[in-house]
């Protein structure tokens, strides 16, 4: 009888320790305003990319924003963003296209 009984508590006592797993970080804080540097000489060679914030293992840090080479091509900059993906947000960086 004790025997049963045990075995009948046991998937409720399991169930009781079941948690969902952490999230792998905490959602990404809101962006920072940030004032656009001067373009360097000439500016139709570069294109502003704007900061963004980069998880390091621990916490966010602010990646600060700057001025990048476009590149000859005339190819159009994407900026990086953070996007949900399989269930947590990942960082998608910018890049030309």
């Amino acid at each position: 009888m004790i025997r049963r009984s045990l075995l009948l508590a046991l998937p409720v006592a399991l169930a009781a320790c079941v948690q969902a797993p952490p999230m792998p970080y905490p959602p990404v804080p809101a962006l920072r305003h940030e004032v656009v540097l001067a373009p360097p000489p000439m500016p139709e060679r570069y294109v502003w990319q704007p900061g963004h914030w980069q998880w390091d293992g621990r916490a966010y840090e602010w990646v600060a924003g700057h001025w990048a080479v476009r590149p000859v091509r005339g190819e159009v900059w994407e900026h990086g963003r953070w996007v949900w993906a399989e269930g947590r947000w990942a960082w998608l960086p910018g890049h030309w296209r």
